[in-house]
This record gives structure tokens, C-alpha cells and sequence, in this order.
């Protein structure tokens, strides 16, 4: 399970765990201003022209069409769900960047609600894509590009090579309406960390006080900053580029112990400090062999043959030394101490574990 971390030698290991000096971020790193964002859009279409992979007799394949035929004055008869194959509904998605205008041109997803098995060499009929407040935002339209393939044979046996029932459009949609930001307009402009973090939030409106003057920036909490502007999107913009480009140092990170179990990763950040504390940690094999023998009796004798089992019960029991934790060492030394007793990675878990239950380690320790 624990293999991965096996990879790397011990050396590079305790190079890597060392305390690395503090170094200043560009401010645009940290975090964004409040406002301007992607939002979410969605629709919902109809893709034709389907080689005999669509949603074939699906009810609600047949209303789609239905109302995109009465679009043109059409009416299909009665039977028209008996040759649907190459038709399927499909729900599209798009994330439309901040301050995307009218006539731009945004990528979309389409993917199949139904049972179509295939949307390969499929076009999207125009589609509207709405917005959480259900406006119209984008129109979508276009041929899909799929990834993935499908075949199946006439007994039933088929391969599926990725997934084929999802697909992109390129550029495929149109904006039609753009997403108001107000940062403009607003009293005051908020800057928002991506990690909370009091310390940081203070150095950030430090460096923008000592750049822009004093009583600019000040730290709501931890993760905002506001930032008194003047009004005016063009004064606005000016002064946001200027602060998003201000180098501040980042607060040091909380101590914390990543165990992924599925993938045996093991990560600790620099933070992490112990107790004094010692460690021994053994390991204890079983190994049960089983053997079979055949007994042949001699030749023109009474005896018959018979088969005999033997087996073979073994018990190894490794010895490993105690080492000790001085008082508050740092990783370094910690990934040191346990190279030096040649523990694995799961060994070190385990020894993680054990001094966080005894309250000698000094950090959290998180498992995925």
C-alpha cells in the first residue's frame, strides 16, 4: 500500500523536509477580489445526426423534438418515436469567465441524460445556457468533438474506450449577456485570501498601507482585506494591478501530517514538531508452509498409495532499536530518525500515529 514513498531515498527525503527560508508572493497569488469570478451556466439540448446511437424510443427524446420541430412550423407524426436512433437529449455546461462580453466566445460540455451510447459525429442544436438567477447568458451550438468510442457486436460482446457519451464543443457557445461584477461601484474593494489565515491577512494589508499609504488596506478577518478605492472602473483597475503585483511574505502554514491510504503518499510540512519522546518499533512474521507427499509402497506388496501432508510453522520476530525525540526537533530530524531504523512507510505511519495519541506530536494529522 505504501510504496510509493519507498521511491525516494533517504537523503532526498531529509533534503527536501528542510525549513526552506521565507519568500515573498505576489499578492494575485494569495487570493482574488471579491466579485470577479466565473459563474456556473447550463442548458438543456437535443443532439442529431447520431449513426444509429441515440436515445432510440425515450419519451422525453421525443418531446425534445417535438418542440424543436414546432420551432419551423413542423408537427411530427404520431409514429416519429420509431426512428429516433439518431437523436439525444443532452445536458450542456460552461463556465463564463469574469467580464466576458457579448460576442465572445466560450467552451461548452455536452453530455447525455439518456440511454445514447455514442454522441460521436453528433451537432448540437442551438441552445440557450442559464445562469443561477435563470437568465439567458449563451447561446450553444456546434459539432461535438468526443473523445471516447463504443462498438458492439451482434451477440452482445462491446468495447468502451473512454466515455463516448460526453463530448466538447470548442468556442461552442456565444455570450449574450454580461455577468455584472460591481466592482466599480462598491463602497470599498474587498480582496479575499484562498486560505484563512489572520497573519497573512495583516501582511497583505500591511504591504499595501506601505505602498499606496497608510489607512489604504485593512484586515477584516482572516481571509478579507478592505482596501478603500475612489470610484471608477478605470481608476479601479489601475489600482487593482498595482496591488495585485506587491510581493508579500505568507504567514507559515499549520503544522499538519497528509497520510493518502490508498496511495501510500506520506506528506509533513515543515511545521510539524514532536515531544521528546522514544520509539521502538518491531515487526512480527508468521510464515505457515504447507507440503504434500506421496507414499508409493514397494512393488507387489499389500500397501496402497497414500498421500501425506506436512506442514511447517515458523515464527521471525525483527528486532529494531529504541531511538529517542529530543524535545521539539525539527523534520529533518524526525525523517532522519526513522530512516535510521529502516521503518516503510507504513511503519512510519503507525509511528505518526502512536506519538499523536501520546501528545507528543505537534501537528494534525489528516488521513484521505
Amino acid at each position: 500500500m505504501f510504496r510509493t514513498f519507498l521511491a525516494l531515498p533517504a537523503l532526498l527525503i531529509a533534503a527536501l523536509c528542510v525549513a526552506a527560508p521565507a519568500t515573498a508572493d505576489r499578492i494575485k497569488d494569495l487570493g482574488g477580489f471579491q466579485g470577479i469570478r466565473s459563474n456556473q451556466l447550463t442548458g438543456y439540448g437535443v443532439v442529431v445526426g447520431l449513426p444509429g446511437t441515440g436515445d432510440d424510443n425515450l419519451e422525453y427524446t421525443v418531446q425534445s423534438m417535438k418542440a424543436v420541430a414546432s420551432r419551423f412550423g413542423l408537427q411530427l407524426p404520431p409514429n416519429a418515436n420509431q426512428g429516433l436512433k439518431n437523436a439525444a437529449v443532452v445536458m450542456i455546461t460552461a463556465e463564463l469567465p469574469a467580464f466576458a462580453k457579448p460576442g465572445q466566445r466560450i467552451d461548452i460540455t455536452v453530455s447525455s441524460m439518456g440511454k445514447a451510447k455514442s454522441l460521436r459525429g453528433g451537432s448540437l442544436i442551438m441552445a440557450p445556457l442559464l445562469g443561477a438567477d435563470g437568465q439567458i447568458y449563451a447561446m450553444a451550438q456546434g459539432n461535438l468533438a468526443v473523445g471516447g468510442l463504443g462498438a458492439e457486436g451482434k451477440d452482445g460482446s462491446q468495447i468502451v474506450v473512454n466515455t463516448p457519451s460526453t463530448g466538447r464543443i470548442p468556442e461552442g457557445a456565444t455570450v449574450e449577456r454580461a455577468v455584472a461584477t460591481g466592482f466599480a461601484d462598491a463602497p470599498n474593494l474587498t480582496f479575499n485570501l484562498q486560505r484563512a489565515d489572520f497573519t497573512t491577512a495583516q501582511n497583505v494589508a500591511a504591504a499595501i498601507n506601505q505602498k499606496l499609504g497608510f489607512g489604504v488596506a485593512q484586515a477584516v478577518d482572516a481571509v478579507s482585506v478592505a482596501v478603500r478605492a475612489p470610484m471608477g472602473a478605470d481608476v479601479r483597475a489601475t489600482l487593482m494591478s498595482t496591488i495585485e503585483n506587491l510581493d508579500v511574505v505568507s504567514a507559515e502554514p499549520p503544522a499538519k501530517v497528509i497520510v493518502n491510504a490508498r496511495s501510500g503518499t506520506v506528506v509533513i510540512n515543515s511545521a510539524v514538531r514532536v515531544g521528546p519522546a522514544a520509539v521502538t518499533h518491531g515487526k512480527l512474521t508468521v510464515r505457515i508452509d504447507e507440503n504434500q507427499r506421496i507414499s508409493q509402497p514397494a512393488p507387489f506388496s499389500q500397501g496402497q498409495t497414500a498421500m501425506e501432508r506436512k506442514s511447517g510453522v515458523a515464527v521471525d520476530e525483527e528486532q529494531r532499536p529504541m531511538f529517542l525525540l529530543a524535545p521539539g526537533p525539527k523534520l529533518a530530524d524526525i525523517v532522519k530518525a526513522v530512516n535510521a531504523i529502516g521503518a516503510s512507510p507504513a511503519d512510519l505511519v503507525a509511528i505518526l500515529e502512536a506519538l499523536k495519541e501520546a501528545g507528543a506530536l505537534k501537528a494534525e494529522l489528516i488521513v484521505l
